[in-house]
């Protein structure tokens, strides 16, 4: 399917009257497309239950995207939740939700599949599937309905989606969902029954299908519980217990280098590489480091590929390193020194997620400073030493501030500490304690009298006792004690002027309730949702009073559910088997309830960090501390793949980044090179005070295109570069962004056939272009090497047409442009209604468009509040040359933009010609316009060279010339325009 195609979009017509229209459109870069084929044995849908902006910055969508499209025989498309805006236009329009690869409803896949990353993201799963169409319970679906299939950490306690879920996959997908796609479009295109293909899934692993199993209430807990197999399971031979899936050997699936890249702004809009998975530290209140057990490493190379190689591809500006816990990778100090050279060449910064306040040294800490990165986040989670021994954090005091002072030192600006209140056995005491050791980190900031005091935030989230935990028995803080709480922190925090963010305490109570809940849950939840409960992890959609009406419906107490439970009672997770031995986590609780420590498993005892180089690891003969968990791992080959990963890492040669003083030539361009704010060992320091030549590129924008706002087009250009090869200069403050100009935004789905930006760029011959040293020819060839290099790098819709050096002394773009032409398709009777209303008398010499406005009101003022105002203003003066061609369907017309008495919007002409509104995406901006010499107007690809040292002579004024099928100029006064001139109106003109 063409996606620069608009019209084939089944939301083409109305797309452009909803918040942000590129979540909904796709043809985003490095997406895959595979039409409909006899070799695609199983199409599968991921759809993510939330917006385009959170699932685009999922790793695991990516990961499975490019496992699945890898495959020949399997294709994986992408759909997820609408905005309400979205799916009150669907609803109206009777539309079903549709993939973003080939615009397919939900309906018509062989697999749905949902990631399940947040308990609260369960309502958009229905969401999706009603709109999917899709019926929202397994027991309603037919045999031609697609298999609903759901994994992610949540899958580990799955039992309120149950009745919605025709299988979990619980565990790690990599090698088993492959197999259970092929498994499921083989047998349905075999006319296989729903109950056979389902049937064929048991014997692998990590496969959990609910009405294989039974549950009844527990006499303990009230909760219902797994209690055996269903007749089904039985016939089906379903195992009593589900096994998670894992894998083994992350090698074995190299982390994706090529995904589709997000057109509308993604939350974490970086190639972020998974590093590691699991965790040695065992901290008890971390679902993620129990489930995810045992802890694998990628390869210190393959990692470094990863990024690189996910960085040139996608151009973005930066990459992540993530893990549970970063600072405990075994190799991670050598990592990110051979990572840095490469990234700093790139201008690429690093961000390192995960941080524990050790194994900080100096060295990585300059590392990561010098690309970019000007804040770090480390989480302590307790306010003193006591608590922070009771949930096994082994972090202290003196690491917390010993990582203040050396990034402080730094020149770090910003430093925010994570913390968790509600936790098992807090007292007052511990409270106080989060304010109190953000004050000691202020303090250290203080007494190093830096000239710019860093920003100390402290972001507080409440405890959620989650399942398959040493906690998952321990009750939830009620919600009155955690607002007691929350208020002391807010009022001390305004008296200590430190910045704090809470986390909304109904929405951990929530999602403790379906952390902890049982089938009975999937009632409420679905009454919940056909009240209009969606994106409950959203503060400003979480109503919790439909919520309390859906547990009151079903006579469900949720106490039962926050409240302590029995350890020994069964559970209703108890089923899901995640490879831990039966007592080790009730072993674990009862030494957090003491206050005893358990030291990270998988170091030698007593080490706190792994040793940074193999001579000192190979030296280290202490034994590797073992918990005997459950899950088997090889302690003696552990520690000789560490040894190995860092004789591999010592032998990889470094890259130094170009000294500054070796390119720029300073007595050759004194005067016109302005100095950076920046540190001397900063990347961008360097770029932002090198030559530069400014690149003046002509561009389309079509298709699905159209509808990236033009914030998305500024953040895209400069990862066309990034692909293209080219180095764009940076600004010399604090925060370097790229150096860049736009033409005029265009209204959100207008197409543009030459829309134009002006680049910095660091070029072969910008230091002799900077000094005046070369002519256009030589201008021409370097215009020509940047064409070449981005025309091939440009993402789907966006056209690079031209380029042109713009030499020293020309004006810049926002100083030429005088207008722009455009054009708009319609059909044939709205041709005929703006013909005849051209030939009419019924628009008079002034063309009034009413326009509202909103009165301003000074913040503290006594005036009343902002109200709208409506004015009419005459837009005739700055309208030419509008004419109907029945033959291409258009209408078309020029607007001037350099009236400043005036002004007009493409809209606005149409609705006068045909007294109706037409979508944004029939409109195209055919070019922007420049005056040349004889005072012409003219596309800004004619125009060539503007001087600013040249006079440009006044404007001619031409007879206006009527063709057929346009309308007349009447006689108007000459408009007044931003350089003081006055011009005349006319089809020869200046804009004509």
């Amino acid at each position: 399917m063409d996606h620069c195609a608009l019209d084939a979009h089944p939301y083409a017509a109305f797309v452009g009257s909803v918040e942000k229209p590129g979540r909904y459109l796709g043809g985003e870069e490095q997406s895959v497309v595979k039409p409909a084929s006899a070799s695609i044995v199983c199409r599968f849908a991921l759809a993510f239950p939330d917006l385009y902006e959170i699932g685009m910055s999922h790793l695991g969508t990516r990961i499975l995207y490019d496992l699945i499209n890898r495959a020949p025989d399997l294709a994986c498309e992408r759909a997820f939740s609408p905005w309400p805006d979205m799916e009150k236009e669907l609803r109206r329009r009777k539309l079903e939700l549709v993939s973003l690869e080939t615009y397919m409803p939900l309906s018509k896949f062989d697999v749905v599949g949902m990631s399940l990353q947040y308990e609260l993201s369960y309502t958009n799963v229905l969401l999706n599937l009603e709109l999917g169409g899709i019926p929202l319970r397994s027991a309603q679906r037919g045999d031609n309905d697609p298999i609903v299939l759901a994994g992610g950490p949540t899958a580990t306690h799955p039992e309120p989606l149950a009745p919605f879920i025709d299988a979990f996959l619980v565990g790690e997908a990599e090698e088993v969902l492959p197999l259970i796609l092929r498994m499921i479009g083989h047998a349905r295109s075999c006319g296989a029954s729903r109950s056979e293909v389902l049937a064929n899934l048991v014997d692998l692993p990590g496969v959990y299908i609910p009405e294989y199993y039974q549950v009844e209430d527990d006499e303990d807990t009230g909760m219902s519980v797994v209690v055996g197999l269903s007749p089904a399971g039985i016939e089906a031979q379903a195992p009593d217990r589900v096994e998670r899936a894992w894998v083994r050997d992350l090698e074995e699936f190299p982390f994706p280098t090529r995904f589709p890249v997000p057109y509308a702004e993604a939350i974490f809009d970086r190639a972020s590489v998974e590093i590691t998975r699991g965790c040695t530290e065992g901290c008890r209140f971390c679902q993620a480091g129990m489930i995810y057990r045992p802890v694998r490493e990628r390869e210190p190379d393959s990692i470094i590929r990863a990024v690189l190689d996910g960085t040139d591809a996608a151009g973005f500006a930066e990459t992540s390193l993530t893990a549970l816990s970063t600072a405990d990778v075994s190799c991670i100090e050598p990592l990110i020194k051979k990572l840095v050279p490469e990234l700093a060449a790139r201008k690429t910064k690093l961000g390192v997620a995960s941080l524990r306040a050790y194994g900080l040294s100096e060295p990585l800490l300059d590392d990561i400073k010098s690309v970019g990165i000007d804040g770090l986040t480390f989480a302590p989670e307790a306010g003193t030493q006591r608590l922070r021994d009771v949930i096994n954090k082994n972090v202290t005091d003196e690491h917390i501030l010993t990582s203040a002072r050396r990034i402080f030192e730094r020149g770090y600006q910003r430093m925010k500490l994570y913390f968790m209140m509600g936790l098992p056995t807090e007292t007052d005491e511990d409270v106080a304690g989060i304010l109190d050791t953000a004050d000691r980190v202020r303090e250290v900031a203080r007494s190093l009298n830096l000239s710019r005091p860093p920003q100390i935030v402290v972001s507080i989230s409440q405890h959620v006792p989650k399942p398959h935990t040493p906690f998952q028995w321990a009750a939830m803080e009620s919600i009155d004690a955690l607002f007691e709480k929350t208020r002391y922190l807010r009022n001390r925090s305004k008296r200590s002027q430190i910045q704090l963010k809470t986390h909304a305490i109904h929405t951990s109570w929530l999602e403790c309730l379906f952390a902890r809940g049982d089938r009975k849950l999937a009632d409420v939840l679905e009454r919940a949702y056909l009240d209009g409960a969606r994106f409950d992890g959203w503060t400003e959609h979480l109503d919790m009073s439909r919520w309390r009406a859906a547990l009151s419906s079903k006579n469900i107490d949720a106490s039962h559910y926050t409240r302590t439970l029995p350890v020994g009672a069964r559970l209703p997770w108890d089923h899901i088997d995640i490879g831990l031995d039966p007592g080790f986590l009730e072993g674990e609780y009862k030494r957090a309830v003491a206050g005893r420590l358990s030291p990270p498993c998988g170091k030698p005892f007593g080490a706190m960090v792994h040793h940074a180089d193999s001579v000192t690891a190979t030296a280290d003969h202490r034994t590797l501390v073992c918990y005997d968990c459950g899950i088997a791992c090889d302690l003696t080959q552990m520690r000789e793949e560490r040894i190995d990963a860092l004789d591999r890492l010592a032998d990889r040669p470094e890259r130094p980044v170009p000294a500054q003083a070796a390119f720029v030539p300073i007595e050759r361009l004194r005067g016109k090179l302005a100095p950076s704010q920046l540190a001397d060992d900063n990347a961008f320091k360097h770029n932002a005070e090198a030559p530069y030549s400014r690149v003046r590129v002509f561009f389309a924008k079509t298709g699905t295109a159209q509808f990236l706002g033009h914030l998305d087009v500024v953040r895209l250009i400069p990862r066309m570069m990034r692909r293209a090869g080219l180095e764009m200069g940076f600004s010399r403050g604090f925060r370097p962004q790229p150096r860049m100009s736009m033409g005029p935004a265009l209204a959100l789905g207008m197409a543009g056939r030459e829309e134009v930006v002006d680049l910095d760029l660091l070029l072969d011959g910008s230091i002799e272009d900077m000094a005046e040293e070369i002519g256009p020819d030589r201008r021409a060839e370097m215009a020509a090497a940047v064409l070449s290099a981005m025309q091939p790098v440009a993402p789907p819709g966006l056209s690079v047409l031209a380029a042109r050096v713009v030499a020293p002394g020309e004006k810049k773009l926002g100083e030429i442009l005088v207008g722009a032409d455009y054009s708009v398709r319609l059909s044939t009777e709205e041709l005929r209604t703006a013909q005849a209303r051209l030939d009419s008398d019924t628009l008079g010499g002034e063309w009034l468009v009413r326009r509202t406005k909103k009165t301003k009101t000074k913040r503290g003022s006594r005036r009343p509040p902002p109200r709208e105002v409506e004015t009419e203003v005459n837009i005739r003066p700055v309208v030419s040359d509008v004419r109907v061609d029945v033959a291409q369907g258009t209408l078309s017309f020029r607007l001037r933009s350099d009236c400043i008495e005036a002004s007009a919007r493409p809209r606005e002409v149409v609705r006068l010609l045909l007294g109706d509104s037409v979508a944004e995406y029939r409109f195209t901006r055919e070019r922007l316009l420049g005056l040349r010499d004889d005072g012409r107007a003219v596309g800004l690809s004619e125009l060539g060279p503007a001087w600013r040292s040249r006079p440009t002579p006044a404007p001619s004024v031409a007879a206006p010339s009527v063709a057929a099928h346009s309308v007349a100029e009447p006689p108007v006064a000459g408009c007044p325009t931003a350089d003081g001139g006055r011009r005349t109106l006319g089809r020869e003109s200046i804009i004509a």
